[in-house]
């Protein structure tokens, strides 16, 4: 049996991995469940307005694959429920009905008539476990209706209705973003808040099952004092010491009977109420087998087409037209976002296809749409589109996936490999420079979502990935708009002019247009309604007028083939990286730690500090003082009762549980420290610690209770007590690392759920769900293989812990049977009290060990507890309350590091940044632009002083400085919610604030027509990440976010890279207008145009600073790094242009 369970477990958690890999995309598919209308998914598309909000599908999966699925195999005793627990029973009336005759019906029929009792307290049970994991699980709530369906929890609550879990998982996902920006404190609140309902829910729960266990010891109580009665007062019957033992071990076995009848009912209430979130999973869940909407049709391709990619008059949606309400009504969505290509538009096979269009716009799903991923809407007869698989698809997203891999591996992602061509693509798409830099070189390791790489390295990487793959058919969502102009030169000249792409058919999304234009012989734009126009033919020019001033073709031609100019590109700058310069380590992910040996006394004093609160003492003084007085009382009443069958038989004879560790632990070994060991200590640990204080209790009341009659019996009785101790330590020796290992081995399942739903298009576009199948497969052997194990080790300390209680029990009856000379009565009690010895004893053992095995989970919550933290706040770390009045920011001797032991990033800075300037930095990759960033911020090791409004930053708390700081990264995290709440997660500002910050980011700006369909709006539903938004739109609401905190100082890290270049110009002109006068601007960016009129350049070359100057100063040094970088863009006579204009102006 103890096979099968592991076998399902294994079965129920690859059929979810299916489900999910087949799911439409994510969002429609949280939106189907939540009965959410108009939620619109996509990277890339419109958003849509709903009143409800997206949850996070990460979450939810990780919760069926965790807490719902241990809940399934923990009900796999149904079978004792229904057959061994009645037969039980049934063996146990027809003893009774042979020792007291048909009063035992009398107490049978008293028990059949209060069986609703239990029955009604299960209920009670089953409903508080469904309210538990309505509120506290999933984050929903029941409908209005009553009838138990679930709906989405309205977007005015997003962070205070969510689950424990998620929240928990949201937290770990933005993790950065919510230290970056001081809010640990206000997250922190919401969990304990979370975890304070939770613990609500947990001590109901338990208090109900405090009543059942009551209810089913008293009554076999009850039914035996009425059987007793019945006897002797209307059957007149002798109740002798034998009768009365005899039965009394009976009704025993009865109560013993009906306690774990509650036990496994409890189980078995939490299964079903896990297999029906299963079911509605797998109900309500649209795969893309079944989300083509039944009522169209879509007309195959000719055989003549079949190789051709194309679209024949095609309307796609991210959702359907119609969208089902809760009331089970239908309205129509809510601007729904709508992609449409009237007429034939066929792209050019074999050639680069240009594809083009203003920030939101749909860039990004028409390469979906031709994926399959959104839903299709025939237009006319003949509407069909086509993209060929025989030959192959790869795909670069622009969200750019790795996996937690080495780099090789993720380059050759499930491809056979060719070390010439393996090579070639390294050089290609410019990655030689990079390895160089790591210590492992192409086997190191990239760390979970990429961490070990910058975002011009991780948008590189998924370049090689689509370059390195065999397929004919490449699509590249905005790969350029991460790297800096010399890259994205390198990229076009050497990758894709490179002979790897010839003759391959290419659809290339880009902002980059003046860059992208000498090698494209197709392009397609898209208007802010969705709608497509193909351009064939010599149509390329009229697109350059949408690009900025100066941005010239023949300028862009010019520089394009000056191939042989040595200028100091970023692939040459690599190479000159300082031999002295440490490396980091390839190992980025620590193994998760394994203790050996016992349960350490750091954990069992957590344990004890949670159970004994403020006052551990008194707690467990009174705790044991209740449990001793409660078995004496109870070996008291049983003493008493055979004394006084005694006595009547003697009267009738007479006359009758930092930053860089965020880098090294992956979110799913926090999330199975949140489900699987939580679910443990608040279950099964406290259940264990209970019944070993229990059983040690009444051992010790049973071994002296006998060996006040008999006492001969405690010589075997320390004997089995030996026995046992030695039987269960070696047990122990076996038991604890299976089960250590057994709970380690759950995480990496865990993280390939997360990577796969992460990169879900992408894992389909180059067709390799069978590997990422395999790979769960291979992962879940390890643990079936473990669990398999911890099963077969409990039964073999079962079978020798049964055998010996056996053989020890029958002996000892005929001990007393044969050579004792004590009378009857006292010789039931002391058998009665054999026999439970026997047995307590036995589970002492079993229990004790169970608790070591569960408190592993208690060690790994200790270790988390003692992980190393930031500096706690302090009084003095406090400042003014006025502060800051400037954004004047002072370095002084700046030297960084990530650890106590890795190499400097950043090496002596020193420089004044006057308030209210703007500065603009630039720098390879590598250069420690980012790490400057994270300097200011704290969230690395610092040496030397930087000042904030003359404060130094050291010595103010973390909160208080990264509250007044605002980053924004070339990644924004965006969390699960309303659009309002990511600009305000905790409700401090009024709408006004917030739709003034929106304005002025530029986001209205991208729907200058009130009738264009998906504009946002602060009710705009976010999903997780902002996976239903474009990059640019999440840039944008990250700027408008900064905006709203009205910070001194404001970072921005590459935050406009995904931005096209018309929207880029507002958002640099509102930097200059909307902002105070003292507020300061750093502005890292490989755009020159974004920082050509800041008022000072600070060029960064192997973390220190090279040039640090005004625009026009380093363009007037022919010697200037910054001066070469502008001399090798296309656009460099308007940006010589600004450069002057701004001179002009500062000399003003």
């Amino acid at each position: 049996m103890t096979h099968s369970l592991t076998q399902a477990d294994s079965v129920l958690t690859q059929l979810i991995f299916g489900y999910s890999l087949r799911m439409r995309n994510i969002n429609s598919v949280m939106a189907s469940m939540g009965k959410v209308p108009g939620v619109g998914t996509g990277a890339g598309s419109s958003t849509k307005k709903s009143s409800k909000t997206p949850s996070s599908l990460e979450g939810k999966l990780n919760n069926l694959a965790t807490v719902d699925l241990n809940n399934i195999v923990a009900a796999r005793d149904l079978i004792i429920v229904f057959w061994q627990l009645p037969l039980q029973m049934i063996v146990s009336s027809i003893f009774l009905y042979w020792i007291l005759g048909w009063s035992a019906f009398v107490g049978l029929g008293l028990m059949v008539a209060l069986i609703p009792v239990p029955g009604y307290l299960a209920t009670m049970l089953r409903s508080t476990q469904v309210e538990k994991m309505k509120k506290l699980s999933p984050d929903r709530q029941q409908d209005t209706d009553g009838h138990g369906m679930y709906e989405l929890n309205t977007i005015q609550l997003p962070l205070s209705s969510i689950s424990l879990l998620i929240l928990t998982y949201v937290a770990m996902s933005v993790l950065r973003t919510i230290k970056m920006f001081g809010w640990e404190r206000k997250i922190q609140e919401k969990i304990d808040q979370r975890r304070e309902e939770e613990l609500h829910w947990v001590w109901k729960g338990k208090l109900l099952n405090l009543f059942v266990l009551m209810v089913t010891y008293l009554i076999p109580t009850i039914t035996m004092l009425a059987t007793y009665g019945t006897a002797a007062l209307v059957m007149k019957i002798e109740l002798t010491a034998s009768k009365i033992f005899s039965s009394m071990i009976v009704f025993d076995t009865l109560r013993s009977a009906m306690q774990r009848a509650n036990y496994y009912l409890a189980a078995l209430v939490r299964g079903k109420v896990s297999l029906d979130r299963f079911d509605e999973f797998f109900k309500e869940t649209t795969t893309l087998s079944s989300a083509t909407n039944p009522n169209s049709s879509v007309r195959e391709p000719s055989s003549s087409d079949s190789d051709k990619v194309f679209f024949r008059d095609a309307s796609f949606s991210w959702t359907s037209e119609i969208s089902p309400e809760v009331d089970g009504s239908t309205t129509p969505s809510s601007c729904p976002f709508k992609l449409t290509v009237p007429g034939e538009l066929q792209f050019m096979e074999g050639k680069i296809n240009l594809i083009v269009g203003p920030t939101g716009s749909g860039k990004t799903s028409l390469l979906m749409a031709l994926l399959g991923e959104m839903d299709f809407t025939p237009t006319h007869p003949d509407s069909a589109f086509n993209l060929p698989r025989g030959g192959g698809v790869a795909l670069a997203v622009q969200e750019t996936w790795v996996q937690n891999e080495t780099i090789r591996g993720n380059i050759v992602f499930h491809s056979l490999y060719d070390e010439e061509r393996y090579k070639k693509v390294l050089y290609q798409c410019a990655l030689e420079p990079d390895l160089e830099l790591f210590e492992a070189g192409d086997l190191t390791e990239v760390g979970e979502r990429g961490l070990t790489l910058s975002g011009g390295q991780k948008a590189r990487l998924t370049l090689a990935r689509a370059i390195y793959s065999s397929a004919k058919i490449i699509l590249l969502d905005d790969v350029l708009a991460a790297l800096d102009v010399h890259t994205a030169k390198w990229i076009v000249n050497k990758c894709l002019k490179g002979d790897l792409v010839a003759g391959r058919t290419v659809l290339l999304v880009t902002h980059n247009v003046a860059l992208a234009r000498p090698i494209a012989d197709f392009a397609v734009s898209i208007s802010l309604d969705g709608v497509v126009t193909s351009h064939p033919g010599d149509v390329l020019e009229a697109l350059f007028g949408e690009e900025e001033p100066g941005v010239t073709l023949e300028g862009e031609l010019t520089e394009c083939k000056k191939s042989d100019r040595h200028v100091p590109s970023e692939a040459s700058l690599m190479k000159k990286q300082s031999e002295d310069a440490k490396r980091t380590s390839g190992k980025l992910i620590v193994g998760e730690e394994i203790h050996r040996g016992h349960i350490g006394w750091k954990a069992m004093k957590l344990f004890f500090e949670s159970l004994g609160g403020h006052h551990p003492i008194r707690f467990f003084s009174l705790w044991l003082a209740g449990h001793v007085i409660s078995y004496c009382m109870v070996s008291f009443n049983l003493w008493f009762l055979g004394y006084w069958s005694s006595q009547y038989e003697h009267h009738h004879a007479e006359e009758v549980p930092v930053i860089r560790w965020l880098d090294e632990t992956p979110v799913s070994r926090v999330i199975t420290r949140m489900t699987q060991d939580i679910q443990s200590i608040d279950g099964a640990l406290m259940l264990n610690a209970e019944n070993f204080v229990n059983l040690i209790l009444l051992v010790i009341v049973d071994l002296i209770s006998a060996v006040l009659f008999v006492p001969l019996f405690l010589l075997p009785g320390l004997l089995v007590a030996g026995l046992g101790t030695y039987i269960g330590a070696r047990y122990m020796r076996a038991q604890l690392p299976v089960k250590r290992e057994m709970s380690n081995a759950k995480a990496p399942v865990l993280a390939h759920f997360s990577a796969a739903m992460a990169g879900l298009v992408s894992i389909r576009a180059y067709g390799v769900e069978v590997e990422f199948k395999k790979e769960l497969q291979s992962r879940l052997d390890h643990y079936v293989r473990m669990a398999r194990l911890n099963y077969d080790l409990n039964r073999w300390i079962g079978i020798r812990l049964d055998s010996l209680g056996a053989t020890f029990t029958a002996s000892l009856a005929a001990y007393l049977t044969y050579f004792s000379t004590i009378n009857a009565a006292n010789v039931g009690f002391s058998l009665n009290r054999a026999v439970e010895f026997t047995s307590m004893i036995l589970y002492v053992v079993r229990v004790f060990n169970l608790f070591q095995v569960e408190a592993n989970s208690l060690e790994r919550i200790a270790s988390y507890v003692e992980i190393e933290q930031e500096p706690k706040p302090t009084e003095r770390g406090k400042p003014p309350a006025s502060w800051p009045t400037s954004g004047e920011i002072r370095v002084e001797n700046l030297t960084a590091r990530y650890s106590k032991c890795g190499p400097a990033v950043l090496h002596n800075l020193s420089f004044n940044i006057h308030t209210g300037e703007r500065i603009g930095v630039v720098g390879r990759t590598g250069s420690g632009k980012s790490s400057l960033t994270l300097a200011l911020l704290r969230c690395i090791l610092t040496d030397g002083t930087v000042y904030f409004n003359g404060l130094a930053t050291k010595e103010i708390n973390l909160e208080n400085l990264r509250s007044n700081i605002t980053i924004i990264p070339q990644s924004p995290e965006l969390l699960s919610g309303a659009l309002r709440y990511n600009l305000d997660p905790f409700d401090e500002y009024d709408d006004a604030t917030l739709n003034a910050a929106l304005k002025a980011s530029g986001l209205y700006a991208l729907h200058t027509d009130p009738g264009v369909e998906g504009r946002l709006g602060l009710d705009t539903a976010i999903a997780s990440n902002g996976s239903n938004i474009s990059a640019g739109q999440r840039q944008i609401i990250a700027l408008a976010r900064a905006i709203v905190r009205s910070s001194k100082l404001l970072i921005l890290d590459e935050a406009t890279s995904a931005i096209d270049h018309e929207t880029d110009a507002i958002i640099q002109n509102t930097l200059r207008t909307e902002l105070g006068p003292d507020v300061t601007v750093l502005t890292i960016a490989h755009r020159l145009q974004t920082i050509m009129d800041a008022d000072k350049i600070m060029v960064l070359d192997g973390g220190r600073i090279t040039e640090f100057a005004t625009p026009a100063e380093l363009l007037g040094n022919d010697k200037s790094v910054f001066k070469a970088m502008v001399d090798e863009s296309g656009d460099k006579g308007w940006l010589y242009d600004v450069a002057e204009r701004k001179a002009g102006t500062s000399s003003c």
